[in-house]
This record gives structure tokens, sequence and C-alpha cells, in this order.
């Protein structure tokens, strides 16, 4: 009996597993706002704004000590680093763009600020149910202390960074790459080039002339 009951508790938590992996961090409609948002600065803000959204909730549940709701406390954490993560990712490409985004940058510390000292307040109060959601609650502390370590950057020593990391991945890559396989994408490549440039060269003959045939006498 009790052999069936751990199975049963196994499953149930592969189950939450599973759902909370398959589990998306925006709802559709805040994906359809971010898509209408093109400007970089738009998007931080508005990204903004959902955060305080799932720190206005976490706050909520907290306030109310019912049973089950260490999972509503779990996904409103988890959402909120996602999308902590999210303003890094716009951030970064806006910069690798020439961007600039100083109106976002500044709406993303001003929040964070505030955000960061919500988190260590609920970890310093040491909640009774602290223990089924600490790792996302420490995930979320980290987060966002490092966002805000990225957004205090000069913006050109950030883009100089960002750039040495991508020339950087991009050689380990070439690095792992086979060799066989590079060595097969150079021939394609210079035979691409080669077929291209014979392409390019008009025929000085007639169709069906050949290159032999003599002006009559």
């Amino acid at each position: 009996m009790k052999a069936a009951s751990v199975l049963i508790a196994a499953i149930a938590a592969a189950s939450l597993l599973t759902a909370r992996q398959d589990r998306d961090f925006l709802t559709a409609n805040e994906v359809e706002q971010v898509r209408q948002a093109q400007d970089p600065n738009d998007r931080l803000v508005l990204y903004v704004h959902f955060a305080k959204q799932r720190m206005d909730l976490l706050q909520q549940y907290l306030a109310k000590e019912k049973p089950g709701r260490s999972i509503f406390i779990h996904n409103a954490l988890e959402d909120y680093s996602h999308i902590i993560e999210a303003i890094d990712s716009v951030s970064d490409d806006a910069l690798r763009h020439n961007r600039p985004i100083d109106k976002g940058t500044q709406a993303v510390l001003d929040a964070e600020k505030d955000f960061l000292a919500q988190l260590n307040k609920i970890q310093d109060s040491q909640p009774k149910d602290l223990d089924r959601y600490q790792f996302v609650l420490q995930t979320a502390i980290d987060t966002t202390g490092d966002s805000r370590e990225l957004a205090v950057q000069d913006s050109q020593k950030r883009s100089a960074e960002l750039a040495a990391s991508d020339a950087k991945e991009k050689k380990t890559r070439e690095a792992m790459m086979p060799s066989k396989e590079v060595a097969s994408r150079k021939k394609d490549a210079e035979a691409q080039s080669t077929d291209s440039q014979q392409k390019k060269i008009p025929s000085l003959y007639r169709p069906g002339e050949k290159k032999d045939t003599q002006p009559p006498q």
C-alpha cells in the first residue's frame, strides 16, 4: 500500500513538472502586445509592466495562507524571471543593432530596484511554505540583480562586450564543427562561386557552333 502511494506521488510530481515546462510565461494577449511594440524602448516598458503584474500577483498569493498557494507563488516567480530575461534579450538585441534604449533602460532600472527589494523582503520573512518555492525565489533574486548590473553598464562598453562574446561563440561553433563538414561547405561555396562566374560570362558563339569552327574561305 505504501509503495503504491509513493508511485502515485511520483507520477503526480512528474505530471506537474511537465505542465510547468509546457506553460508559457506570457498570455496570448501579452504576446500580441509584444509583437506590436516594435520599438525596443516600448517593448522594454511593456515587459516592465508585465513583470509588475507578476509581482502584484505574488503579493496577493503571499497575503493569504491558503492550501495549495505554493504552486501559484512558484508559477508567478518563474514567469517573472522569464520576463526579466526577456528584458535583457531585448536590450542586448537593440545594442547589437545600435538602437538607442535610454528611455527603456531607465524604466527597467527604476522598476527592478523595487522588484529586488520586494523579493528580498519575501526571502527575509521566511514564509511557512518557503521550501516549496525557495529555488525559484532565489533564481528571481539573482536574475533581477544580474539584470540591474547589465542595465547600469555604459551602453558602448556593453555593446563591445556583446560583439566580443558573439565573435567568440562563432569561433567556438566553427571549432566544434567536424573537419569533413567544414571542407564540404568550403568546396560547395567554391563550386557555387565558380558556377556563378561561368553563368555571368556571355557566350560568343551561336547555338550549335563549336569553338573550333573555322570561318568560310
